[in-house]
């Protein structure tokens, strides 16, 4: 959550069309050119009036200076005042102000029009500095409006810019955000559009004031009415009731294979028996199966809960990821996980550790006991899916709405390290379980954290079956590394979402 907000006011604040462009109009008929559409004269609203005459109207600096003064000879008794605040603007304001938000304008409008705008519509209360342009032509350039924004909003603190968003409508006011180092919130329903705001890759996109406020006050609800003991509770109710569902499903189910195996003759897919046709044990395939079973029960037990908490989290992504994702974006994340896991997995081989982890071995031995289709499936799909449930789905989100994502990501991975109870599985889990929650963050997709662990899972599997000269265990994990790492950082550079 931030909680340093600076608002562009035209387009965002108020809607300011019929004031502008009839003193747009008033402007130009001064010079000859009479323009009866107002719709045309949309564009002047967000940009400074004169780069707009200059760029529409085909002015030269000093033409449009004039026509700058001409506009401002209506526009400060008449036109300021035809205009109107955008329904639901000042219930936001009093709640964010309530939540104790540091809010503040930053316009190209002269600041002393700004200033008398929030006062006509009584919400100047709300904000602790209104920078604008002046009227001798200065600071017209929103990156300049921004910086001063800042200056006056931080004082004598360091300016903290991971803690702001700039809010407008127009590509301007992304540019002017981007330019001052602070992330840009971009709103439909003033005069940029999405196609505007997609363009000039707005960080966030909302389509109405609701979303607006829904997305700056996101995390902060919730996480003030519940104590610290209730939140732990959160994470630790549906981890205790997945382990304890799927554990005594899995007594049941062996029980039920035992009885079934000795009252009938033959099932060398799923048993094992002496010369005699005794029943002295399960094979792989049941083990797998039964393993399986144990965690659809677990997940099936959580799945209520994960339903909930991945829609609240579904909502809030939406807010943060109305931008479509190119393919390349998509291709670059499966290189990353096809990487990491040849990398980390040879890693972990040549620095000795899986040899030396006995709990590991034994668990290998055991899963690849099975018909590789069986491991294939039980530990592939049904594993992953049910585990993504269990910790993306509810103790990541959980972790999410009470800290930083960059926490919550590794807290959640390092609960994922944990309960995998061997070094060689936990530190494995831990790297993927950041790049689960990172594709997750990315993308804002729960399909996404689900896919790199089906990948995940079933890759390490194949990988036992899969001959690799030990001479190339360094050139195959050096390159898995470099893949995987460096296609994290080109998403990074298109999009931090840490």
């Amino acid at each position: 959550m931030k909680n340093y907000l600076l608002f562009d006011l035209d387009g965002t604040l108020t809607d300011p069309r019929e004031g502008i462009c009839t003193c747009v109009q008033y402007a130009l008929a001064s010079f000859g050119i009479q323009e009866p559409d107002l719709d045309k004269l949309e564009p002047f609203i967000g940009p400074p009036l004169k780069d707009s005459f200059m760029k529409f109207y085909g002015m030269d600096e000093g033409q449009a200076e004039a026509a700058v003064a001409k506009y401002r000879e209506r526009f400060q008794d008449t036109g300021i005042f035809e205009n109107r605040i955008y329904e639901g603007i000042p219930d936001m304001l009093r709640v964010l102000n309530s939540k104790g938000m540091f809010m503040a304008v930053a316009s190209s409008k002269p600041t002393v029009y700004v200033e008398r705008i929030l006062e006509h519509f009584q919400i100047a209360k709300y904000f602790r500095a209104v920078v604008g342009s002046e009227l001798d032509g200065t600071r017209t350039g929103k990156d300049e409006v921004v910086m001063e924004a800042l200056r006056q909003l931080f004082g004598d603190k360091p300016v903290e810019k991971d803690k702001v968003y700039m809010i407008g409508d127009r590509r301007f006011d992304v540019e002017g955000a981007h330019a001052g180092g602070v992330e840009a919130v971009g709103v439909t329903y003033g005069y940029g559009g999405m196609e505007e705001l997609k363009e000039a890759r707005a960080d966030y996109i909302v389509r109405s004031v609701e979303e607006l406020q829904k997305f700056l006050l996101r995390g902060t609800e919730e996480g003030r009415k519940m104590s610290a003991g209730q939140r732990i509770w959160q994470i630790v109710l549906p981890f205790l009731l997945f382990i304890m569902v799927r554990n005594v499903v899995v007594n049941l189910a062996v029980m039920l294979l035992a009885a079934v195996g000795n009252s009938m003759a033959g099932g060398a897919f799923l048993f094992i028996r002496d010369g005699q046709g005794t029943l002295t044990g399960m094979t792989g395939n049941a083990a797998s199966l039964v393993s399986a079973v144990g965690f659809l029960a677990g997940a099936a037990a959580i799945l209520k809960i994960a339903g909930k908490t991945i829609g609240r989290t579904a909502e809030d992504m939406k807010l943060l990821h109305i931008r479509e994702e190119p393919p390349r974006n998509y291709v670059l994340m499966g290189t990353a996980t096809l990487g990491l896991v040849f990398g980390v997995n040879l890693l972990l081989e040549l620095l000795g550790a899986i040899e030396a982890s006995e709990t590991y071995q034994a668990v290998a031995e055991s899963q690849h006991a099975a018909w590789l289709p069986v491991g294939l499936f039980c530990y592939g799909v049904i594993t992953a899916i049910s585990e993504e449930l269990l910790f993306r789905g509810i103790i990541y989100n959980c972790f999410r709405r009470y800290m930083k994502v960059s926490a919550a990501m590794v807290m959640s991975a390092a609960l994922f390290a944990v309960y995998h109870g061997n070094s060689v599985q936990g530190l494995y889990a831990f790297a993927m379980g950041c790049l689960m929650v990172y594709a997750y963050e990315y993308f804002g997709d729960f399909r996404m954290p689900i896919l790199i662990h089906m990948a995940a899972n079933m890759l390490a599997y194949v990988m036992a079956y899969v001959e690799i000269p030990q001479s190339a265990y360094w050139p195959v994990c050096i390159a898995g590394l470099v893949c995987g790492s460096g296609s994290i950082l080109y998403l990074h550079k298109e999009k931090n979402v840490l």
